[in-house]
C-alpha cells in the first residue's frame, strides 16, 4: 500500500453556521425540536435569520469540524464538500483552507446559494439546529477523487449526506474506493433523526463497508431500535472492527471485538454550547487512531477535545488541541 498523503479525508456537508442564544419559548413559538437537527427551505432560513438574536458566523458541518479539530492536532487532513461560488462559499472555503486543509472541490456556479445552519443555544447549552442545506444538495458522485480516497489513511463520512439522492452515491463511491484500497472508513451516524430516517442503509453499511463507527448514547440506541445502551452495545460490537460511542458527562466507550474500554469524561467547569462535541470527539480519536495509539488513549484525546469544544460557543476549537492534549495526557 502507498504511503497515505491524510491521515483522515472528511466527506460530509459544507456549511457556514450562524449561532445565537435563544430560550425555550423562541423553540416553542418557531415549533422547532429542541436538540435535533431539522432541514428547512430557503424561505424558513430566511424567516428565522431575520428572527434570530445577535449572530456568530462561522464555517461548520459536522465533517468540517472533525477535520478542523484533526487539524488543530496538527494532523493532516483533507476534505470534499460543495459550496456556491459566492460569499459565503468563499468564507467557508478560506476558513477551511487556513487551517492548512486540503480543500479542492470545485464551487458551483449555478443553483442554490452555500449552504447555512442555523443554531439556537439555549441556556441549557443544548443547541437546536435547523440546517438549509443549499449547494451541498449537488455534492455528487463525480466530486470524487479516488486517488485523493486512496492518499488517506481513514475516509471519515458524516450520515447526514444520506438525505440527499447524489450525495449518497458519492458516499457509496469514496467507501467502495477506501475499502479496495485497503483504507480505513469511518462512519458517524450524525444525529439520531438521521438513524430515524436511514436505519436500514446505516445497518446495511456496517456489514459492508464501516471499520469505525461513531454513535452517541441516543444514536446508537435508535440504530438498534433499544431502549437501554447496554442492548445497543451488544448489537454493535459484531457489526464493525471499532465502535466509539459518547455518552456526554458519562464519558465514552469503545469496542473492538471483544475489548471494551470505558473512558471517563473530562472534567470541565462549566458547558458553555455543546455543538460540535461529537465532532471534535471525533477529530481526537481518529488523530490517535491514524497514530496507532491505544483505543483508550484515542478516546481519551477525543474527550479532552470535545471537553475544550464546549467550553466556549461555536464547533470549533479556540486554542491549539495539541497543546492541550499535551498538557493533560
Amino acid at each position: 500500500m502507498a504511503d497515505a498523503r491524510y491521515d483522515v479525508m472528511g466527506i460530509g456537508n459544507a456549511i457556514v453556521d450562524v449561532l445565537a442564544h435563544a430560550d425555550d419559548l423562541f423553540l416553542a413559538e418557531n415549533a422547532l425540536v429542541k436538540g435535533a437537527m431539522t432541514l428547512i427551505d430557503a424561505e424558513t432560513a430566511e424567516r428565522l435569520y431575520q428572527d434570530m438574536g445577535p449572530a456568530i458566523e462561522c464555517s461548520g458541518g459536522s465533517a468540517a469540524n472533525t477535520i478542523a479539530g484533526l487539524a488543530s492536532l496538527e494532523g493532516a487532513g483533507a476534505f470534499i464538500g460543495k459550496v456556491r461560488d459566492d460569499q459565503l462559499g468563499a468564507v467557508f472555503t478560506h476558513d477551511i483552507r487556513t487551517l492548512g486543509v486540503a480543500f479542492d472541490t470545485p464551487p458551483a456556479e449555478a443553483g442554490p446559494p452555500t449552504a447555512r445552519c442555523l443554531i439556537f443555544v439555549t441556556p441549557d447549552a443544548e443547541r437546536t439546529m435547523q440546517t438549509y442545506l443549499g449547494a451541498c444538495v449537488d455534492l455528487g458522485p463525480e466530486d470524487i477523487d479516488g486517488d485523493e480516497i486512496a492518499a488517506a489513511k481513514v475516509t471519515y463520512l458524516e450520515g447526514y449526506l444520506w438525505d440527499r439522492p447524489r450525495a449518497k452515491e458519492a458516499f457509496r463511491k469514496a467507501a467502495t474506493i477506501a475499502n479496495r484500497e485497503g483504507r480505513t472508513v469511518s462512519l458517524s451516524l450524525s444525529d439520531p433523526f438521521c438513524v430515524d430516517r436511514h436505519r436500514e442503509d446505516f445497518l446495511d453499511l456496517l456489514e459492508g463497508h464501516v471499520d469505525v463507527l461513531f454513535a452517541n448514547e441516543e444514536e446508537i440506541k435508535s440504530l438498534y431500535k433499544v431502549d437501554s445502551f447496554d442492548k445497543a452495545l451488544q448489537y454493535v460490537r459484531g457489526h464493525c472492527e471499532i465502535a466509539a460511542l459518547t455518552r456526554s458527562e458519562k464519558g465514552s466507550v469503545v469496542v473492538s471485538g471483544d475489548e471494551v474500554h470505558v473512558v471517563d469524561a473530562e472534567p470541565i467547569t462549566k458547558v458553555a454550547d455543546t455543538t460540535g462535541a461529537g465532532d471534535a470527539y471525533a477529530a481526537g480519536f481518529l488523530y490517535g487512531f491514524t497514530q496507532s495509539r491505544p483505543l483508550d488513549i484515542c478516546a481519551r484525546i477525543g474527550g479532552i477535545c470535545a471537553a475544550e469544544v464546549i467550553s466556549h460557543v461555536g464547533a470549533r476549537p479556540e486554542i491549539s488541541l495539541k497543546d492541550v492534549v499535551e498538557q493533560k495526557l
